[in-house]
């Protein structure tokens, strides 16, 4: 029998004795008895619902499982409420600033309840991008044995005979299409819950869960409207009071092994461009020796084997009827360490013992990759000493490699409308600055920007270069990330009308051909530019988030390495 009198939350007798009197008093009036109280695990459900998203209004459904589960395993669940969002719904307004911004938010919210109620483990109900790295943070610095339940993907949609999926909007948004039709294709995008059918960064998030280890293996991309999701989530009610009794909590899962896992399953697959961003931020968050040199080393080792949009035609649903990321661990089990715990208790050695790999047309083996190019690749250059991202599997053949005279930006909206103009030429590298963590404060998507590209046709021809990020939808020739940003001085901060900008992905080189000595005048004659927000959560967020090159996190108690 589990006994509270040494609490995993650190403190003794914290249930008995008249000194908790007023707590026990307040779980009563809930509705709980002394043997609910006294003697049995007490398991946070952190659920991220909200109606105004498809990839979190069944999150209630997967509570009431969770909960069935912690029940049945012999343990007490308290769902409370943490805040959930879905980025689409800000994309090309100044709100999308506060996006990433929320993953601390995320966080928090976590950390706050989970201590107050003195929670003995915890299980995280999300679904989208920076919620779900949110999630990831709060479990790492609660500390508390934990299991994650994702929401899963959304099944495709069907237009005109045709399977369609959220990003084929940006196919017809620019094409002339009629709006009567455009109308039907909005309406069969997003045909029910989940999440965005491709390898946006939902689904490479909800896939980094269990490429950690906090998810039960099979369960981090079963569709969302399957049953089998309801069973999982039930299942993850039980895991967590399992190993709540075991005493596993995160620490002993998030190690450097496991984020080297996550990293290499991460580019096998050619996730998300956010991917980097939140390991590398959760990383710090639970002291985990990880470096944007990581990804680079392992990207020089692993080509993308999935073929799931962007990277080929497939869906994530199709990615999941092959196996999902045990096929993918398996393949890749020759990488991996396998020794690492996960949320089964167990190595994931043993998680993967009778799988049985499967490669074919969705998931390629590693001796026949869908492309020979990594699924995401580090770039550096005196125009991003520390770091800038590419995924050079959604990059054209022929602009793997690019130089052109920079247009030069600091508003998105002005990128859009001049690519509408015919304003931007092939051949042209676009910057966009002033976007990054300090700089938008938020680190701005250029989701709405790349889509134009795009839709535009101008994707073969015409570059892409910002401190900001990109949605995980998003495909082409574009670079983010650049760090230093340009709001701390950084090189992008110095570049005018008509510089040469050169990327190079064989290289791994971003730069700007001018010499040093012009750069250093050009740094000595710029000021920094006042901070767009002065007071609210984005002015605290700019006043305590680090470099994207280190996770864009508010960890000030986090140095930067020398």
């Amino acid at each position: 029998m589990f006994k509270h009198e040494v609490s995993y939350m650190g403190n003794s007798n914290y249930w008995d004795g008249g000194d908790a009197a007023h707590r026990r008093i307040m779980l009563k009036g809930a509705g709980y008895s002394d043997d609910d109280i006294r003697t049995k695990p007490h398991i946070g459900v952190a659920n991220t619902f909200t109606d105004a998203s498809p990839a979190t209004a069944h999150l209630r459904l997967l509570a009431e499982a969770v909960k069935q589960g912690v029940w049945s395993a012999g343990g007490v669940p308290f769902e409370f409420g943490v805040p959930g969002l879905c980025g689409n719904m800000a994309v090309g307004h100044e709100n999308c600033r506060l996006e990433l911004s929320e993953r601390d938010a995320v966080c928090a919210a976590i950390e706050i309840v989970a201590k107050i109620n003195h929670f003995d483990g915890l299980v995280t109900l999300s679904s989208c991008d920076d919620i779900l790295a949110g999630s990831m943070m709060g479990v790492g610095r609660v500390n508390i044995p934990s299991v994650m339940v994702t929401g899963g993907p959304m099944m495709p949609g069907c237009h005109n005979g045709e399977e369609i999926l959220a990003p084929d909007v940006e196919k017809y948004q620019f094409s002339g299409t009629s709006p009567d039709d455009f109308l039907e294709i909005e309406n069969a995008a997003c045909p029910g819950f989940g999440s965005c059918g491709v390898l946006g960064t939902a689904n490479t998030m909800q896939i980094m869960t269990e490429a950690l280890g906090l998810a039960l293996p099979g369960t981090s991309t079963i569709p969302a409207v399957a049953a089998d999701r309801i069973r999982a989530a039930r299942a993850a009610g039980r895991a967590v009071v399992e190993r709540v009794r075991e005493g596993v909590r995160p620490a002993e899962i998030l190690t450097r092994e496991s984020f080297l896992n996550a990293v290499t399953v991460d580019l096998a697959i050619g996730g998300s461009t956010n991917a980097i961003l939140h390991l590398l931020a959760l990383a710090q968050e639970v002291g985990a020796d990880l470096t944007m040199e990581d990804f680079d080393q392992v990207s020089r080792k692993v080509a993308c084997i999935c073929a799931v949009r962007p990277n080929g035609p497939f869906t994530m649903v199709d990615f999941h009827a092959v196996g999902g990321v045990p096929n993918v661990q398996k393949i890749l089990e020759g990488l991996l360490h396998t020794e690492v715990i996960t949320a089964t208790g167990r190595p994931l050695a043993e998680n993967l013992r009778d799988v049985n790999p499967v490669t074919g047309k969705v998931i390629h083996s590693l001796e026949d990759p869908v492309t020979r190019d990594p699924g995401l690749a580090i770039l550096k250059g005196n125009l991003a000493p520390e770091g800038a991202i590419i995924r050079p599997s959604g990059v054209p053949e022929e602009m793997k490699a690019f130089s052109g005279a920079a247009r030069v930006f600091e508003d998105e909206d002005e990128v859009i409308a001049a690519l509408k103009r015919g304003d931007i030429a092939p051949g042209e590298v676009i910057v966009l600055r002033y976007m990054g963590p300090k700089g938008a404060p938020g680190m701005k998507y250029a989701q709405a920007a790349c889509q134009a590209l795009v839709g535009l046709g101008l994707h073969k021809s015409v570059g892409l270069i910002t401190d900001g990020r990109f949605s995980g939808f998003n495909h082409g020739p574009i670079v983010g990330h650049v760090s230093p940003e340009a709001f701390e001085g950084g090189a992008l901060a110095l570049v005018r009308e008509g510089d040469r900008i050169s990327v190079d992905i064989a290289d791994r080189a971003v730069r700007i051909d001018l010499p040093e000595a012009e750069l250093t005048a050009r740094r000595a004659a710029w000021k920094a530019p006042a901070l767009k927000a002065e007071k609210g959560w984005l002015a605290l967020y700019a006043a305590n988030c680090s470099s994207a090159s280190r996770g864009g996190a508010m960890q000030p108690w986090c140095n930067p390495k020398a």
